[in-house]
């Protein structure tokens, strides 16, 4: 057996060394440089184009995070790129690439929402605060996040809805400006005066103080009903909450009911009336 010189082991353990510094050098320059970039460059101009749009600010919060993932995983792929170990990134990016796919199935719907949630701030087809109708259901808005938005109905139960469901559906926003339109449909008798009926529904609306001149009340005949004639009353209030929306409709409604009452118009209610004969079968019970 040949004896290795001493000096020959300490070369080539001293060149690997190096080899592995060299690498880790390279491997720093690419991550520190494109950190450099981005911090300094990228990531501002993403803060100041969210910030010009006037985003939510949890979506300018998750921008400005996607943004820092980017940076750092395009800080990484470069560094190994440099250092030359692009072909393990690539496997890499391909074993990666599988999981995101597999996980992205496995969570769907979650994603869905979260996508969702996205849109709804940004969109803001509501806000919080605000009082939604959607799907049968109705509430005031406690909180929208990514995933979820918290609805308190009013009769003080929590709703956690999916964003999903209120993105993909039809949602009513009653207080997204600053008047709010009502209407009920007054039911007279058909032998009851329409024009003088029709006066005491407009008079007890521009009576009502919480009931705006204009747009001014009016009334309009609807149906012509099995027992009554329909007539209805359209009016608006300023600055809609679920409360005035109660409060005046009830308010209103009984103002007119009892002006109907002293002016002795009727408010028929539906009664059904049989006619025709009823043959009665007497039963004789035979003595034996």
């Amino acid at each position: 057996m040949v004896p290795v010189p001493l000096q020959f082991g300490v070369d080539a353990w001293l060149g690997t060394l190096v080899g592995i510094l060299f690498t880790l050098f390279l491997f720093t320059i690419g991550l520190v440089g494109v950190l450099l970039i981005g911090k300094l460059l990228l990531l501002p101009s993403v803060e100041r184009a969210l910030g010009s749009k006037e985003f939510d600010d949890a979506v300018q919060s998750l921008g400005t995070s996607v943004a820092n993932a980017v940076i750092w995983v395009a800080a990484i792929a470069i560094g190994f790129t440099i250092a030359g170990y692009g072909a393990f990134l690539s496997a890499f990016a391909v074993f990666g690439g599988a999981i995101a796919l597999a996980i992205g199935f496995a969570a769907q719907d979650l994603l869905g929402n979260f996508v969702a949630g996205i849109f709804i701030l940004k969109d803001k087809p509501f806000e919080v605060g605000d009082w939604i109708e959607w799907d049968g259901n109705a509430g005031r808005v406690e909180d929208i996040d990514l995933r979820v938005s918290r609805v308190r109905t009013f009769d003080n139960e929590r709703i956690t809805v999916p964003n999903g469901d209120l993105a993909n559906n039809a949602v009513t926003n009653p207080v997204a400006y600053e008047t709010l339109r009502q209407k009920f449909v007054f039911g007279i008798g058909y032998d009851d005066d329409i024009a003088a009926a029709t006066d005491i529904i407009v008079e007890q609306a521009e009576a009502h103080p919480d009931i705006l001149e204009d747009p001014a009340p009016s009334v309009r005949l609807v149906e012509l009903g099995d027992s009554d004639v329909g007539l209805q009353a359209r009016w608006w209030i300023a600055d809609p909450d679920r409360g005035d929306f109660v409060k005046v409709r009830s308010e209103y409604v009984t103002d007119v009911k009892e002006a109907f009452d002293e002016a002795g118009i009727d408010i028929p209610y539906v009664h059904r009336q049989l006619t025709g004969s009823v043959e009665v079968i007497e039963s004789v019970a035979a003595d034996e």
